[in-house]
């Protein structure tokens, strides 16, 4: 029975394939935000005057946002981004509803010059669950 090159060298294939993935990977995701944790983000807000940027839509963001939040949801950020060029120098932290890619955000962001752009690993949740101050607009 004859063997093919493939059938002989196939995890060393993979491997490569692999390999090759995960040096392209650092290229291919440097314009998406970091995550970061609450604590991370409070030393951000307390220390260098970091802007909370709510991507949540407008019902979620009513109904509890963390106080001094900018709103701009994710479905407008690429048309809306200019209104925080102000704060390009600051660090961003992004808050989001778990299941909305932040992402998306932040790579808007960081394509159009914001350098410090984070996201809130967890997003609302999270902030909800450490009892950091919320407010809701009436």
């Amino acid at each position: 029975m004859e063997s093919t090159f493939l059938q002989e060298n196939v995890f060393f294939i993979i491997a490569a394939v692999m390999s090759g993935g995960m040096l392209l990977w650092p290229m291919l995701s440097r314009n998406s935000a970091k995550e970061i944790d609450v604590q991370k983000a409070i030393r951000f807000i307390n220390y260098e005057n970091a802007v909370i940027l709510d991507v949540r839509n407008d019902r979620e963001y009513a109904e509890g946002h963390p106080p001094n939040a900018k709103h701009i949801s994710v479905e407008n950020i690429k048309e809306r981004w200019h209104e925080l060029e102000k704060f390009q120098d600051k660090p961003i932290v992004v808050i989001f509803q778990p299941g909305l890619r932040a992402g998306h955000a932040g790579a808007v962001l960081r394509k159009n010059g914001f350098k410090k752009v984070y996201n809130l690993n967890g997003g609302i949740d999270t902030w909800r669950r450490e009892n950091l101050p919320i407010v809701k607009d009436r």
